[in-house]
Formats: structure tokens, sequence, C-alpha cells
């Protein structure tokens, strides 16, 4: 999250200061040789060109000016060009003249942002601010650096002075849009979005979040659209091409999605979420080599990622090596945690290798879900670590000091919710949640906090809570699934099965819990042969798994005409997980059809 702001805030830094510059030009009756070198070099840098803007600012320096005229300039052209190092020894002295100082200490807070140095970045941001208070870019740049530091609150802050200062200025609105839609999501970002463009019609960089947003509520003609416009202003846009390649592979064709990736010409290969997709169409394609390279690439940058473990041991299963598929996996099979995909693929492997008796074992773990458990973020200091010692009262003070010091810190915020989560404490787990939920509300913080109202006993707010996360992310699918679930639970079963067939049909047709679900609430309402259909998928896919099992038997017990697979079936299920009330419920059908 904090690498793509500070991409984000380097290309509004750019933005900003190459605006600045043509506004900044002195206005005189003659002009000299230096100043009209250096008027060129803005102009270059204005469209981009660090490198011509680089030249002319050598000829400037040829011609006479002092290297304070140039400094600002020079190190905002090597920050064009990619160039740190090059920039600090033109920005890093702050030598700058009297003009362009404001511009010099601009840049050079972009510069130690992009460098991770945050406070020196602040330093350098107060210096330019207090050379011009009034500009709603720098104010933006300030909101990025503040939400690159944790200080959110403080981010929001400056949001808003900046569209105070200017309510029509782009990057100001742009910037609105995105902590709109992390704080209350899609659909409230899109009119700070459109409203953007009404300034901005053709500002690229705003069209490309505009048609992500809209991807994401799954209007994928008008997304298309906007990327087209996209690559009219800019061709060979990388982003328009991944987010085109996005929306092809969302609806199923891969072949396209490869084609689209490919002209993004590895410029976006540094993001995991490209990676991953370049694994999932190369593996579509049956190019398992390429496709195990991008995602050893994604586990590089986030060695935690579940998805992406999930579809490299497919593409190493899938290219026959099996042996490095029960090597490569051998310390995630061997967590508590590890997927049922991962488990069934490594188990399938060991089948392959002759160990059938690792095989049975793997699968038996696959077929069982296992336990949740709270996963504290990985950036928290000590307190995962105090609450896995079972220091409980430690990590619970420890988190409710970071929360007070820094109440403005979503991570803050939410890491206090998940301990007091973890320790069982619904409703305190909810107060914490909810300041978080002030500044960001991601998927991962809905779950935590639909968690804590299960806890807390409390289907209302639970409701209320998925309602309101559905309203504004309408495809989100842990919202999607958490809905069905309140719905199964009021019997609202056609609202259950509708959510439940719509995850199944776009991506989750080898869940085998969502299968069983679905198959019950389909012989809820006595549709028994679409009931028969999901729970024998659900039962191919996992004929080791009790729910899996135990569905099927309750399925046919409940149509009557397959009563002895059913009795057979729910013996399977009883003599893995004993009496349930599912399988009594079944037995009480047979008899009562047997009795008739």
């Amino acid at each position: 999250m904090r690498t793509g702001w500070r991409r984000a805030a380097w290309t509004a830094a750019l933005t900003g200061l190459m605006v600045l510059a043509i506004s900044a030009a002195p206005v005189r009756s003659e002009r000299s040789s230096v100043d009209l070198a250096i008027d060129a070099a803005r102009t270059a840098l204005s469209r981009g060109d660090g490198i011509d803007g680089e030249m002319k600012l050598r000829a400037a320096l040829a011609q006479g000016a002092s290297r304070g005229e140039v400094a600002a300039w020079m190190g905002l052209a090597y920050l064009e060009q990619e160039d740190r190092d090059k920039a600090r020894a033109w920005l890093g002295p702050g030598k700058f003249s009297p003009a362009t100082a404001a511009q010099g200490w601009r840049a050079l807070g972009q510069l130690e942002l992009l460098d991770d140095n945050l406070a020196a970045a602040g330093r350098a941001y107060d210096k330019a601010l207090g050379l011009m208070p009034n500009d709603p870019s720098l104010w933006v740049e300030i909101g990025r650096l503040r939400y690159a530091g944790g200080e959110h609150v403080l981010a929001l802050d400056a949001a808003r002075r900046a569209l105070d200062i200017d309510p029509a200025d782009v990057r100001a609105l742009e910037f609105q849009a995105q902590l709109v839609r992390d704080r209350y999501g899609l659909v409230a970002a899109l009119p700070w979005f459109e409203r953007a463009l009404i300034h901005g019609p053709d500002d690229v960089r705003v069209l490309v979040g505009y048609a992500a947003t809209l991807g994401e509520l799954g209007r994928a003609s008008e997304a298309v659209t906007v990327t087209r416009k996209v690559l009219q202003l800019k061709p060979g846009n990388a982003q328009a091409f991944y987010l085109q390649a996005v929306l092809a592979a969302r609806a199923g064709d891969y072949a396209l999605s490869r084609s689209l990736l490919g002209r993004t010409k590895g410029k976006l290969d540094s993001y995991p979420g490209v990676q991953t997709l370049r694994g999932v169409v190369e593996l579509a394609a049956g190019n398992t080599g390429a496709a195990a390279e991008a995602l050893e690439d994604v586990l590089r940058v986030m060695p935690d990622n579940r998805h992406a473990k999930d579809l490299l041991s497919a593409a190493i299963f899938k290219s026959g090596h099996y042996r490095y598929v029960t090597l490569r996996f051998a310390r995630e099979v061997a967590q508590d945690d590890a997927s049922p995909y991962l488990l069934t693929v490594t188990a399938r492997s060991y089948e392959a290798l002759g160990d059938r008796m690792k095989a049975g074992e793997l699968l038996d773990r696959a077929a069982r879900l296992p336990e949740a458990r709270l996963a504290i973020r990985a950036d928290t200091g000590d307190v995962g670590a105090l609450l896995a010692q079972g220091s409980g009262s430690a990590a619970q003070a420890r988190a409710e000091a970071a929360s007070t010091a820094n109440p403005g810190s979503y991570y803050a915020q939410a890491v206090a919710g998940d301990v007091e989560l973890a320790l069982g404490d619904g409703p305190g787990a909810q107060q914490h949640y909810a300041a978080a939920a002030r500044i960001r509300m991601p998927t991962s913080l809905f779950a935590r906090r639909f968690e804590a109202y299960a806890i807390a006993r409390d289907p209302v707010g639970a409701a209320y809570l998925v309602t309101g996360y559905l309203r504004q992310n309408p495809t989100n699918r842990t919202a999607m699934r958490a809905g069905a679930g309140l719905a199964i639970a009021s019997g609202e079963l056609p609202r259950a099965r509708a959510m439940l067939a719509w995850l199944r049909d776009t991506g989750d047709g080898s869940d085998v819990k969502l299968l069983c679900d679905l198959a019950m609430v389909q012989a809820g309402q006595g549709d028994l042969a679409a009931a028969r259909g999901t729970a024998r998928t659900a039962y191919r896919l996992q004929r080791a798994s009790p729910m899996a099992t135990q569905a099927l038997g309750y399925v046919y017990a409940a149509d009557g005409a397959f009563a002895v697979q059913a009795r057979a079936l729910l013996d399977k299920a009883q003599a893995m997980v004993g009496s349930t009330p599912l399988i009594l419920q079944a037995r009480q059908m047979l008899a009562a059809r047997r009795a008739s």
C-alpha cells in the first residue's frame, strides 16, 4: 500500500512542479539567454521529458546560470528519469535561488518520500509550505506523505485543506476520490472522480482511477470505454492495457487477457497484482513455467500470499514436477492453516509419487476446514508475539497505548481491535474497528468487524454492516458470503440462494463449503434436482469431506429416490464426525419414508 502511495505521490509531485514551473516563469521585457534556456528546460519537463530538460539546463549552466538557479529543475529532471542519486546531488544541499526555493524544497520532499525518509520528507515539505502555503497540489503531496507515515486523519485534513483552497484542483479531487474510496467504498468514490474529470477531462491519471473503480463495480463496458480514451490520449499506456487485461480475465477470456498484458511491455511487472494476473493467464494458456516464474515473483514480495501459493502449486503440479511440489511447499503444508487447495495439490503429488499414505493424510486434512485464526498484522511490533505467548493483558496494554498515542492511525486502531477480538471482547474490538473505519474500510477490516459482531451475538449490527458495505461495494465477495450466511440464518432462502449462486458462477465453483451451503438452501426451497447437482459437485471435489458427504446424504434422503445411497453417505459422514443435527434430520426423513 505504502509503495503505491509513494509512486502516486511522485507522479503528483512532478505534475505539480511542472505546472508551478510554467506559472512561476519571470516576466521581463528582455529575456537573457540563461532565462530562455531555463524556460525551455521547464517546458521540456512539463511534457515529461527529463532528458531534454537536463540537456537544456546544462546549456543554461554553460551560458552562465548559477547552480542555485538550476538546482531545483535539474533535480526534477533526474526525478523524471528515475535517477534518485543524481537528483539528490542537486536537491540534497538545499541551495536554491530565492525564485526556485519553493520548487526545490518540494522536489526534495518528494525525493525523500521515494526513499522512504518520511521525517526528512516532512521537513522539506514544511519549508516548501512556508513559501507557498496556499498551493493545493502541495497540500495533496503533504497528505500523501502523512498517509504513507500512518498519520491518516492528518492526511484527510490535508485533502480538505487542498479543496478549501481550490475546489476545482484536479489533483486535490483525485486524492479525495482515493481517500473516499478507501474510507466509504467504490460507489461513494465515483462522484469525486467524475468531478475531477469535469475540471480535467483529459487527465490520464484520473481516467485510470475512474476506470479501475468502474471495473471493480462490475461496470466492465464503461471501464473499457474509459481505458480506450486513455489510450487515445496516451498511446501505449501500460495501466490502461492492464485494466483491460483484468476485465478480460474476469470475463473468462484468458487469451485476450494474456495478449493485453503483453502490451504493457513489462512496465508494471514490479506490481504483485500484475504478476498474479500473469500467472493466471499463463497457467490458462498451458505455459506452466512462465506462470510459476511470475508467481514466484509475487511471493518474493508477498511471501504470505495464499492465493499466489495455490496458483504456484497448480503450475508446478501441471508441469509434472511432483517431487518439487512436495519440497517447495513442505513448510506451508506443515502449518495448521495451510489452504485446502494447497493440501489437495500436494496430496495428488504424493499420490503420483506412489506415497498413498502421505497423500491420504493430506486429503483428510484438506477435507476438514481449518479452524479460523485471527492474524495480527505483521507491522505491529511485538503485539502479535505477546498474544502468541499467552500474554493477553500485556498485548492489550501495548495496543491501547499505541492507539492512544496515535488515535488518527488506522493501523493503531485496527491492531487494538484485533487484540480485543483475540481476547473475546467483541464490543471492545468494535470500538477500535469503528475508529479505524472512519479512516479506511478494506475487506480485511470488514471481516474483522463482522467477526466482532458474531462474538457479541449482535445479528442486527452484523446485518447493518453487511448491507452498508454491499451498498458501496456490490461485488465484494467477502461481504456477499457474509450476507448469504445472515440470509440463511434469518430464513431468507431466495436471497441466500441468489448470493451463493452468484459467488459460485463468478469464481467460487470449487469452494466445497459454499457448494454445500447452496445445496442445503436449494433443498430447503424444495428444488431437489438443483440440490442434487450442487451436492454431487461438492462431493466429487472432496469425497473425504464430512461436510460434502453429509450434504449429499441429506439431499438424497430428502429426495427419497436414493435411500440406499443416502444411508451409505450418512454412515460415512457419521464415522468421520459423529452424529450431527443434519445427519439426525436426514435419518428421520428416511425413517418417515420407510414407515409410510
